[in-house]
């Protein structure tokens, strides 16, 4: 699914505008932007938790190459999915 179809559904779930659902979803995709870029974690109870963790330095190998690179330390995006998202296991009936 891209964005214009989640717009799309979105607009059919709750009866908004297609304009209106694709300036919702906007905001809150900027929000959670911000929030991350402040550092902050934004969790949302059933869906999952978007945070930032750092990502130390380390020395990767180049593929065509094989030579080494390194690779400098940075601040990376990271999502953990909820228990309403995770997919549960089907137990078999014996």
């Amino acid at each position: 699914m891209n964005k214009t179809e989640l717009v799309n559904a979105m607009a059919a779930k709750t009866g908004m505008t297609k304009v209106a659902s694709k300036e919702a979803m906007n905001a809150c995709f900027a929000t959670i932007a911000e929030q991350l870029n402040k550092g902050e974690k934004v969790t949302l109870i059933g869906f999952g938790t978007f945070s930032v963790v750092d990502r130390k330095a380390r020395t990767a190998k180049n593929p065509q190459t094989g030579k080494p690179v390194k690779v400098p330390a940075k601040k990376v995006a990271k999502f953990k999915a909820g228990a309403n998202l995770i997919a549960q296991k089907k137990t078999r009936k014996k």
